[in-house]
């Protein structure tokens, strides 16, 4: 694996756990795509340092839980907005 890569992996899983960010806050603050940082956080960085990747890990999995109701609270907005 090149060692620009091991860098991003390594940035990356350090930001999500400092920030709490979500998979799509990441790749958006990082330039690359949601697809990238998934396979940073799930595959490579296995490799690369374990531990760091089973703390990445439960960020991600926190963020999956709460995923469907960050999207209502969204959709809610939105029609507060619309109705106004």
């Amino acid at each position: 694996m090149k060692d620009y890569i091991e860098e991003r992996a390594v940035e990356i899983a350090n930001y999500i756990i400092d920030t709490k960010a979500t998979v799509r806050q990441t790749a958006r603050k990082f330039g690359v795509s949601k697809s990238t940082v998934h396979k940073d956080c799930t595959e490579r960085l296995r490799q690369i340092n374990p531990a760091l990747a089973v703390e990445t890990r439960k960020v991600l999995d926190v963020n999956k839980s709460e995923r469907h109701i960050r999207g209502g609270l969204a959709t809610r907005e939105k029609y507060l907005h619309l109705g106004q």
